[in-house]
């Protein structure tokens, strides 16, 4: 029954019973939650609960209520008193884990629970273990009490009535390591999958962007300063185009060429702060702050964008809602909330403009890395909720200057080849600026910029406007230098019409060497430099003069990236049977069906990575992940809190049939905005989100391949990182039950392979 917890815990204790005595109790049922923690208690001894009606109705110490354990110290107990028997004597007691006796009743007088509130000692239950010593046994004991509406309670009553057994995985710690076969446990033989993997290869949605070879320049944003007096090649255009966003205002065509770039930006239209209005440094707009003085409800945050104030059980005014101008979302606060916010405070939200926007400008000698590392940041600030986009200085010259330019156009003797790219520079930047002036936060500039007189060029363009970070990616290994030639050699639509491939390395291996001779590295300004760090082992990352929340997060997430190719196959657990009764949430079993598909799977991963004795298993702390899990024998199993299915409060436990007919306004508000809803007591999509960020670095710090056996909501939200979906289409992205999704990271970027082992 733990899926309420109390609004008031920190007044549970038994201490403030004056102020509790004021409230208004009409209306609801007490909900009751006993908890008892010692760190140093063995798992073969249970606390117990026994006492008068209506908690058990007997003093017998057999028919005691077993507490469920929640955690390696922690037990729980969690009850509705009914209202007309509102006070409770009872004990604690402990019993050995695998018989009835002996029993241990706690020390002292019986304790008294009256509306709510522990009589006497509430902090500590002393049990004497041994009757001829003096040593006692101390449990800290907790006690929660809140007044609930019968709503409030359904889902998590329901769920306490039907589904009371002892949980089979409780008890274990946080990670589990089973590095070697289990002794009797069937390792599955690989035999059982009926054919070759191949054949339960299903097809991946053709919205998975890099389900291919593909060249990550192809899918940055779409030139717009450019008319279409210049032409895509037929591998640009199509892609290209599915991955623009707000490309709908296109200029009109430039000057051909012009010795000096003069770039105009209008200023954001200044808007002064009324009374109750905050202003939000880290994208420039306005928000509502709501005062309370006058109201005595309990302010609770919704999820992004649908705050509301709710009636609390001391409130006498109407619950109310805020409504938000959908226009607004164009500049809404991103969506990582919590965290820009408190960072925007800490770093004066009324600051100077730039400091809005952030500009990261890419430095580095061609084939280090620097489009594909722009690639993976777009990616994971998009997921974070940033608004992100990747400009690709190469593809505006490739559209203004065609496709076919020769080592010579890059010589800095050449006049005018440095004249034709400084203009595209300068065009890029300027679609840059202007798409932050139209509410965009992070541009990532791609490009070599190998000489300090661009870069200063590029600072003068950006100084009223946004802060700039230059971001250099150096590599002194050959192998890895060779193999991204070759690859630049296969992808880029420069060669794309070259049939003599090594005609085609012999070109761009001058335009490299065309490059080394005025190249530049960077010692000016703010920098992020990535010194051989691209093979994942080892490496060196320097900083200066960079501070603040997202920055920040930028160099983390830089210095856990790498090349090293490796899969990684997210799954769902098998079938629980709250799949099969419609109810979502709760901590189930797996059903018959589900128990198939874990042996199925067991059987994949070790056909699948049979010479990948280095792979490991990831679950959630929830028994049907691991229940799954459990066949798959010789590899590391790692359980994580963060990978548990999005937490419904309330509302766990139910079906939406029932959710729409005893909550039809949490329903309604659910189905308008499926990103941003809140469960009542529970999380949004957004919050998972937030929460998975350590999954995330973590996946892609892992040099070897990942089984992550989660939940549905986790999965699309994990998969939406890799496949670089939008936000709003993550809580509609269809994750199937008994499918794996392999994802293959390396470095031409992500490909996608779907495999169905059951109906």
């Amino acid at each position: 029954m733990g899926t309420g917890a109390s609004r008031n815990s920190d007044s549970s204790h038994g201490n403030d019973g004056s102020e509790r005595g004021g409230e208004d109790h009409s209306g609801g049922q007490l909900y009751v939650s006993l908890r008892m923690e010692n760190y140093k208690l063995n798992g073969d001894i249970i606390p117990h609960v026994f006492g008068s009606v209506p908690l058990i109705g007997s003093w017998d110490s057999s028919k005691a209520l077993a507490m469920e354990r929640e955690s390696t110290s922690m037990w729980i107990l969690s009850f509705v008193v009914p209202p007309n028997h509102e006070t409770l004597d009872f004990k604690f007691l402990l019993k050995p884990k695998y018989a009835n006796t002996p029993c241990i009743i706690e020390e002292g007088s019986n304790r008294l629970l009256s509306g709510g509130i522990l009589q006497g000692d509430t902090r500590m239950a002393a049990f004497r273990v041994d009757a001829e010593s003096d040593d006692l046994l101390e449990y800290r004991v907790f006690v929660e009490a809140d007044r609930v509406s019968p709503f409030d309670l359904a889902a998590s009553w329901r769920a306490y009535q039907e589904n009371l057994e002892p949980s089979t995985v409780r008890g274990i710690p946080d990670v589990s390591i089973n590095a070697a076969p289990e002794v009797g446990v069937e390792s599955g033989s690989s035999a059982s999958l009926e054919l070759d993997l191949e054949h339960y290869v299903v097809p991946a949605p053709a919205a998975f962007a890099n389900s291919g070879l593909v060249y990550a320049a192809n899918f940055t944003e779409t030139p717009r300063s450019l008319t279409c007096a210049g032409t895509f090649s037929n591998s640009e255009s199509p892609s290209s185009a599915s991955h623009s966003h707000n490309t709908a205002g296109v200029s009109t065509d430039r000057t051909a060429t012009r010795k000096e770039m003069e770039v105009i930006v209008p200023d954001p239209s200044k808007i002064n702060p009324t009374s109750g209005m905050v202003e939000s440094k880290s994208v420039g707009t306005f928000s509502p702050f709501q005062r309370q003085d006058s109201h005595r409800g309990l302010f609770v945050d919704r999820g992004v964008g649908s705050p509301r104030l709710a009636k609390s059980v001391s409130a006498s005014t109407f619950a109310t809602s805020l409504k938000l101008d959908s226009d607004s979302k164009k500049n809404a606060i991103p969506e990582a909330a919590g965290a820009v916010a408190a960072a925007a405070v800490a770093d004066r939200m009324l600051g100077p403009k730039e400091d809005r926007h952030l500009a990261i400008v890419l430095v580095g000698l061609p084939a280090r890395g620097k489009t594909f590392t722009a690639a993976k940041l777009t990616r994971y600030l998009r997921w974070l909720g940033h608004e992100t986009k990747h400009f690709n200085v190469g593809k505006y010259r490739r559209l203004k200057h065609g496709t076919n330019q020769t080592a010579d156009f890059f010589r800095a003797d050449n006049p005018e080849g440095m004249e034709a790219r400084n203009e595209v520079a300068a065009l890029a930047m300027e679609d840059m600026i202007s798409w932050m002036q139209e509410g965009g936060q992070v541009g990532i500039f791609d490009a070599t910029n190998s000489t300090s007189k661009r870069r200063n060029m590029l600072m003068k363009m950006a100084e009223g406007n946004c802060k700039i970070i230059f971001l250099e990616t150096l590599c002194n290994d050959r192998s890895i230098i060779e193999r991204n030639i070759r690859l630049k050699i296969q992808q880029s639509p420069d060669y794309a019409e070259e049939q003599d491939f090594e005609a085609g390395l012999e070109d761009f291996k001058s335009r490299l060497a065309n490059y080394e001779k005025v190249y530049e590295p960077v010692e000016e300004g703010s920098y992020i430099k990535m010194i051989d760090m691209a093979s994942g082992q080892g490496g060196q990352i320097q900083v200066n003069n960079i501070s603040g929340y997202l920055p920040g997060r930028i160099v983390f997430f830089l210095v856990n990236t790498h090349l090293t190719p490796r899969p990684i196959l997210l799954t769902r657990h098998g079938q629980s049977r709250d799949n099969v009764r419609g109810r979502i949430g709760g901590d189930t079993v797996i059903s018959e069906a589900g128990e198939l598909y874990s042996k199925k799977l067991a059987n994949f991963v070790e056909k699948r990575l049979k010479s990948e004795r280095t792979a490991s298993i990831w679950t959630s702390t929830l028994q049907r992940t691991i229940l799954t899990a459990s066949p798959i024998v010789g590899f590391p199993k790692i359980q994580w809190r963060a990978l548990d299915e999005i937490n419904a409060g309330v509302c766990d436990g139910m079906t939406y049939e029932e959710i729409k007919k005893n909550m039809p306004e949490e329903y309604e508000s659910r189905k308008k905005d499926k990103l941003r809803y809140r469960y009542p007591r529970g999380e949004s999509y957004l919050d998972v989100i937030q929460r998975l960020e350590p999954v995330i670095i973590e996946l892609e710090r892992q040099r070897s391949p990942v089984v992550v056996i989660s939940h549905q909501a986790v999965l699309r939200a994990l998969y939406a990182y890799f496949a670089d979906r939008p936000l709003k289409e993550i809580p509609h992205i269809e994750v199937p039950l008994h499918t794996i999704i392999e994802i293959q990271m390396g470095v031409t970027g992500v490909q996608e392979k779907r495999y169905k082992l059951m109906d």
